[in-house]
């Protein structure tokens, strides 16, 4: 009998595939490498899914059409690589009977030293220093904040958001964490606040929360008249949290100093996107979880569950 075969479209995972060989091996998976460089386009899933054993996606638009085609073909399971399930359909893979399931709880740290280092280079301009001493042979000597004593909403209060905080608190700033769930943690003295409440108080915002109905354009032009002329913003969570239109608004009026994105609503970032006019951001490329320790990680827990729900559902 043939082995199942593993379709993979995680670019991070794709980045250490051929450690995971073995992996794969041992549990007589064959593993398909995709060609992607962020995500596939519904057309090329429509194609390829279909003649695979089982996937596992990444941030790929898994969507009822995709799914269809899967189960007209090979298609048996899929896991979502990573936390975030906002591209996933889950309610089209129940109604096909493709189990799925994703990776919750694994990025915290990760992501959260990410958001750290985008607020410190927004507060100290590091990264703008880099550029100017690189690019134009500049010694730039920009005043920058510091973080002792600030105020920082954190929203979204769940692994990352925990993490974050608990990594902003050491800076000796002020936390307000945003969360419909939102509960006590000990060892993290912060403040609770219904969104927005208080947003005003805040000199940095970091978005660490799940995209859904009630988070997507969370950041929005009405939002722009609630916040601290001057206010550093900090995307770790999803491009559609924030409303980039509105967001230019702000950094073209200078209510918002500047903002460090590591999503966008279109990725890659476009190239003649207006956002590159503000040198002071700092722009990623989705790469947040994007550690080796944590690719190995959750990758193997990837296969361990593709390997499970293969075989649970070919009994």
């Amino acid at each position: 009998m043939a082995a199942p075969k593993v379709f993979v479209t995680c670019p991070p995972m794709l980045g250490l595939i051929d450690e995971f060989a073995g992996d794969f091996e041992a549990r007589h998976l064959e593993c398909v490498p995709g060609k992607v460089t962020q995500v596939k386009s519904v057309a090329e899933l429509i194609e390829e899914v279909p003649l695979y054993d089982a996937w596992i996606i990444g941030d790929d638009p898994a969507n009822r059409d995709v799914v269809a085609a899967g189960v007209k073909g090979k298609l048996k399971a899929a896991v979502k690589w990573g936390v975030g399930v906002d591209n996933v359909d889950f309610a089209a893979f129940k109604d096909f009977g493709v189990p799925v399931e994703n990776t919750p709880g694994v990025f915290g740290g990760e992501v959260a030293d990410v958001a750290l280092t985008y607020a410190l280079g927004l507060a100290r301009e590091t990264y703008r220093i880099d550029r100017e001493i690189r690019q134009n042979n500049g010694w730039p000597k920009p005043a920058g904040i510091s973080m002792s004593g600030r105020t920082v909403a954190v929203v979204g209060f769940g692994d990352i958001g925990r993490q974050t905080a608990k990594r902003i608190l050491a800076c000796g700033s002020k936390v307000i964490a945003y969360d419909p769930l939102f509960r006590p943690f000990e060892g993290l003295p912060v403040e609770f606040a219904e969104w927005p409440m208080r947003i005003g108080e805040a000199d940095f915002i970091i978005f660490t929360c799940p995209l859904n109905a009630s988070t997507r354009h969370m950041f929005n032009e009405a939002l722009l008249q609630k916040l601290t002329p001057g206010v550093r913003i900090v995307n770790v969570s999803r491009g559609p949290v924030i409303d980039e239109r509105s967001l230019l608004k702000g950094l073209e009026s200078g209510i918002v100093h500047s903002a460090a994105l590591d999503v966008f609503d279109v990725e890659p970032m476009a190239p003649d996107s207006p956002l590159r006019r503000f040198d002071r951001c700092i722009f990623g490329s989705h790469n947040g979880s994007n550690s080796v320790d944590a690719v190995r990680r959750v990758s193997r827990l990837a296969i361990e569950k593709i390997d499970r729900l293969l075989r649970t559902a070919t009994r």
